[in-house]
């Protein structure tokens, strides 16, 4: 009686495979990135955390820059859908998003710590992911901008609400929370003190204070 062969892997499950593997490489240059900074962290050791050789993790990424650029990109994706997803229906749901934002980044602090490491190093103008940061704060600030702009227009804010300098003063707050964060997890209740800051800033610019 004839053996049946061996079956072969389907192109699916090797695309499984190969983005399980893309997850991990990932998922292992976040705590990389966090740890020692781009300019400090090797491929090396980070393909040896993931089990697998160098030219194995050149074979997802063209290098330590497109790497970073890629764990970035990922991370975006994630907020984005957070905060562009829908448009906001009023101030007050916005700044309920970013506090919902801010309970999320207590479940995922490697890439809280990522982003504070990086985004100092990222001040040198010659720093791979220098430009994006810099788009990423005037994209997050825009954004909300438009958000407080629209809650004037639709008389939920004062009409003389500085837009842009309370979008400022948001992004500033928000990043000085989680640095504090990061140091000391268990000293700070990050949701709740952005939760008490926003509905502060807001009585203060709201149209029925």
């Amino acid at each position: 009686m004839a053996q049946t062969p061996p079956r072969t892997p389907t192109a699916r499950g090797s695309y499984a495979v190969g983005d399980a593997r893309r997850q991990k490489i990932l998922d292992t240059a976040v705590a990389h990135f966090a740890q020692w900074g781009f300019h400090a962290s090797s491929l090396a050791r980070i393909a040896r955390d993931c089990g697998i050789t160098q030219g194995g993790l050149l074979h997802h990424f063209r290098g330590k820059e497109d790497l970073l650029l890629s764990v970035l990109a990922r991370s975006e994706r994630r907020d984005a859908e957070r905060l562009f997803g829908e448009p906001a229906a009023s101030v007050a749901a916005y700044y309920a998003t970013l506090v919902a934002l801010a309970e999320d980044n207590t479940r995922r602090p490697g890439l809280v710590r990522m982003f504070h490491t990086l985004v100092g190093e990222a001040a040198d103008p010659d720093h791979p992911a220098h430009a994006y940061f810099a788009q990423r704060y005037e994209r997050v600030l825009g954004h909300t901008r438009a958000v407080l702009e629209a809650g004037v227009a639709a008389g939920e804010l004062r009409p003389d609400t500085d837009c842009e300098g309370a979008g400022r003063e948001v992004l500033a707050v928000m990043d000085g929370l989680q640095i504090q964060w990061v140091l000391t997890p268990t000293a700070l209740d990050m949701p709740q003190r952005l939760r008490g800051f926003l509905d502060r800033q807001l009585r203060g610019i709201s149209a029925a204070a």
